[in-house]
């Protein structure tokens, strides 16, 4: 169940990124994208991830650890992982503000900055979905989860609910759009 949370977290994740993706398409053309939208997946990613997801994929972590050390290695240094997304988020954040406040900021900087932390996000859940889930799901005991469980903070996804915060009101809409629009594309 654990395992399963995480990855459609994952899902929905990729989906923000696909909408952060196409709003950087826009920016590159010289367009406006919505700017709006923008700040919606930044104040996201840094309430969700880092408070629930991150945390919870950590109790995992430390399970799998004590349980198959090899294991565990071998997936890398996830709490580094996490920081250095933080990090990334903060730079697209800051680079998005100097858009907005009209600083003298290159477009390709801007760029550069959102399609590193695009991709940067896109290849850690990867490593996650293809190494971490599966040796944590091979390691764990019944018991291992019950305790993770019991010490996870039980949490609804404020953008992917039916009760999506206000906060998140614009983006839940832009996504809904573009999933119409990809459903009329393939008729």
């Amino acid at each position: 169940m654990i395992i399963e949370r995480l990855s459609q977290e994952h899902r929905n994740i990729e989906t923000l990124l696909a909408v952060l993706e196409h709003e950087l398409e826009i920016f590159d053309r010289g367009d406006h994208p919505d700017y709006e939208v923008i700040r919606a997946i930044i104040s996201y990613f840094e309430l969700y991830p880092e408070i629930y997801h991150h945390p919870l994929e950590e109790l995992v972590l430390a399970k799998l650890e004590l349980r198959d050390p090899a294991a565990a290695a071998s997936v890398g240094n996830l709490r580094l992982e996490h920081q250095k997304g933080t990090d990334r988020l903060r730079r697209v954040a800051r680079a998005i503000d100097g858009v907005l406040s009209d600083r003298e900021i290159l477009r390709q900087n801007v760029d550069n900055i959102v399609r590193d932390f695009i991709e940067s996000e896109r290849r850690h859940i990867m490593i996650e979905d293809r190494d971490f889930f599966p040796a944590a799901l091979k390691a764990l005991k019944p018991a291992d989860w019950s305790e993770i469980a019991s010490t996870s903070i039980d949490h609804e996804d404020p953008l992917f609910s039916e009760a999506a915060e206000e906060t998140f009101g614009a983006l839940r809409e832009r996504i809904l759009q573009m999933e119409h629009e990809s459903e009329v594309g393939r008729r």
